[in-house]
């Protein structure tokens, strides 16, 4: 029976935050990449919540939540989940995080390593000094509105390439929109801490499955944020780890390839 996804939102000191929540049993919280929204699982939430009880945040500053009074770190969006596990009773829970959403995941489980189970790393690439200059640039900077309009054909054909010119670019695009005219803050933030992550992720004691589409770093690489001899940082940082590389699998993978990420996610979650 296909599980109800409720939306409700968290209170909390910078702002509102929506969450989706679907599913009974054992939790899993997802994180997702920016600048997307909680709707980056859209897909994905039903099928998890078969089985689990599956709660997707808004980061602060994107989708349906609230823009944070100032720029946040890493650490911020760290005690955002806490506030909303201490709100839902949640002791210990399971992790994915996806792309940007992925180091805050390791983050949290560097940090409390007692509240989180088993840790789900999808898409998280490694970034050098010099890329991390440009997306921190980009970030601030964010999306800018213009008296043309050109602004929105721009952000249609930013990825069609990837994604195609259907119903999921029009999702991202939307997603992109709510952020414009503000820095897009979980993109700064995971910038200013992409370098750091490789000792910090060294604390992570939780089993972790990292999931990479063999395609995933395209975009990125085309950009010129990121290149390929930086990708094996996970496995020299966690000690813990399974690696699973997913044929034909995108930074969207979530939303191109639901039922194989969610077998490849409930087969690790089953494993003692």
């Amino acid at each position: 029976m296909k599980q109800p996804v409720k939306r409700a939102y968290l209170d909390t000191e910078d702002g509102q935050i929506l969450y989706r929540i679907a599913g009974k049993g054992e939790p899993i919280l997802l994180l997702h990449m920016t600048p997307r929204s909680g709707d980056e699982f859209r897909e994905i939430i039903p099928i998890l919540a078969e089985s689990q009880q599956v709660i997707a945040m808004d980061l602060m500053g994107l989708g349906d939540s609230d823009k944070p009074p100032r720029e946040y770190s890493v650490a911020d969006y760290v005690q955002n989940i806490i506030t909303l596990w201490d709100e839902l009773g949640i002791e210990k829970s399971n992790v994915l995080g996806s792309v940007t959403g992925g180091y805050i995941a390791g983050e949290l489980a560097a940090i409390y390593p007692e509240r989180v189970n088993k840790l789900i790393l999808c898409n998280v690439h490694g970034f050098d000094a010099e890329e991390q200059q440009k997306i921190v640039q980009r970030y601030s900077i964010g999306f800018k509105i213009k008296e043309d309009g050109s602004h929105l054909m721009e952000r249609w054909l930013s990825r069609v390439n990837y994604v195609g010119n259907g119903e999921l670019n029009h999702r991202c695009v939307i997603d992109d929109l709510k952020c414009f005219g503000f820095p897009v803050y979980p993109g700064v933030a995971v910038a200013n801490y992409c370098l750091l992550a490789k000792e910090r992720f060294k604390q992570i004691q939780s089993p972790t499955l990292v999931l990479t589409g063999d395609k995933a770093l395209e975009p990125l690489e085309k950009a010129g944020l990121a290149k390929a001899e930086n990708q094996t940082w996970l496995s020299e940082s966690i000690p813990d780890i399974q690696e699973i590389i997913i044929e034909n699998g995108t930074l969207w993978m979530m939303n191109q390839q639901p039922e194989n990420i969610c077998k490849l996610v409930d087969d690790f979650l089953k494993t003692s």
